[in-house]
């Protein structure tokens, strides 16, 4: 193997371990800890914790509203308590609250 080639594989292998560690923050972001999990329905206007279920964002801190699909990491056995839902609930909550808007003209 030359020189020139050899320095092109390092470069290479090199770029992917930087994007590898860059990415890797990201990927944690969204899985919480451990002793967390996700409440629905309890985080307020801008300060939700990452993507809604309705798609309308897709970052933490986006929420323009406090409703349903917005959500928090809160710790484990106290979403319930707190008032929150789990996905599955938020998306029944966010059905029915669709099934419930009134027709416009």
């Amino acid at each position: 193997m030359d020189a020139t080639t050899r320095r092109k594989l390092l470069q290479s292998a090199l770029a992917g371990l930087v994007a590898l560690a860059a990415a890797a923050p990201a990927a944690a972001e969204d899985k919480g800890s451990k002793d967390q999990e996700k409440c629905y329905g309890v985080a307020k206007a801008g300060h939700n914790d990452c993507a809604n279920l309705t798609g309308s964002h897709s970052c933490a801190g986006q929420a323009q509203m406090n409703d349903a699909a917005e959500w928090n990491y809160v710790a484990k056995g106290t979403c319930k308590d707190m008032g929150g839902l789990t996905m599955e609930e938020a998306k029944m909550k966010l059905a029915s609250d669709k099934k419930m808007e009134p027709m416009k003209k």
